[in-house]
């Protein structure tokens, strides 16, 4: 497979997003603040996810959780997908009526997932949200049905979070991720040295420190996109150095350029 080619489109619904992805290349560790829910059209791959290492090949659907850590790589030259990445709310409202209210805040059990009427609900929810032609009922529909399948064996997303020291330093970044944080300062913080920090943040969340303030501020950054802002204030705005800077990690973690994701969310 030459290059990565990734296309992100303009969805139907507010809070879900769309995007169309062929690539050969090995994706580092990384999070989503929605839940995503993607079919394989082609080859294969392998993921750490934060319910085990996992492989995934064509015809089979895989999910992540808002927040969890994962990453992926292809086995043999690359694969495609296409994936639809859910707002929690969007996920929440839908799940609600599926269970009449009984359920709501949970996480998909399944990194992957070997069901062919759940790969032909996704196919038909993508195509309604892709496709201009007014289905409203039609996509409602498909999209419950995705929602109440992919969801069936769901499980509560009550785990056991980290140490209390840990996320002292977690929520340091987390109140502003645009601040100059050093190891120092969250060392001082959580009342650990600098490598209790490092070692024992990377074991509760899967990424370092300086990873994971880049990941806030990357998401902070998707968000004011979405919200309309310009490039250039955005990536100000979210603590990066410039436009470039934003520009690179964006590329890095979306597949997409901000512009091409503001042009799709606008």
């Amino acid at each position: 497979m030459a290059r990565s080619q990734f296309r992100m489109f303009r969805s139907a619904v507010a809070g879900i997003e769309a995007v169309a992805a062929s690539s050969g290349r090995s994706f580092a560790r990384h999070t989503h603040e929605q839940f995503g829910i993607g079919l394989v059209s082609s080859g294969a791959q392998k993921s750490l996810s934060g319910r085990g290492m996992v492989e995934a090949g064509a015809g089979d659907i895989i999910t992540v959780n808002p927040n969890e850590v994962h990453d992926g790589t292809p086995i043999g030259e690359g694969r495609s997908w296409r994936i639809l990445y859910f707002d929690p709310a969007v996920i929440t409202a839908n799940l609600s009526e599926v269970t009449g209210g009984r359920r709501s805040a949970v996480e998909i059990a399944h990194p992957v997932l070997h069901d062919t009427a759940i790969a032909a609900h996704f196919e038909a929810v993508f195509a309604l949200l892709t496709n201009e032609g007014g289905r409203q009922l039609q996509l409602e529909q498909a999209l419950l049905e995705l929602v109440a399948r992919v969801f069936a064996e769901a499980v509560p997303n009550d785990r056991p979070g980290a140490p209390q020291a840990i996320r002292t330093a977690q929520e340091m970044i987390d109140c502003d991720p645009t601040a100059a944080i050093s190891l120092s300062d969250l060392a001082r913080a959580s009342r650990l040295s600098r490598f209790q920090v490092l070692r024992g943040f990377a074991k509760a969340t899967g990424m370092t420190p300086h990873a994971y303030l880049v990941q806030r501020r990357i998401h902070l950054a998707r968000r004011l996109i979405a919200g309309g802002a310009p490039l250039a204030e955005a990536a100000i705005a979210s603590g990066f150095v410039d436009q470039s800077h934003m520009t690179r990690v964006f590329v890095r973690k979306y597949g997409v350029s901000p512009r091409a994701y503001a042009n799709a969310v606008a």
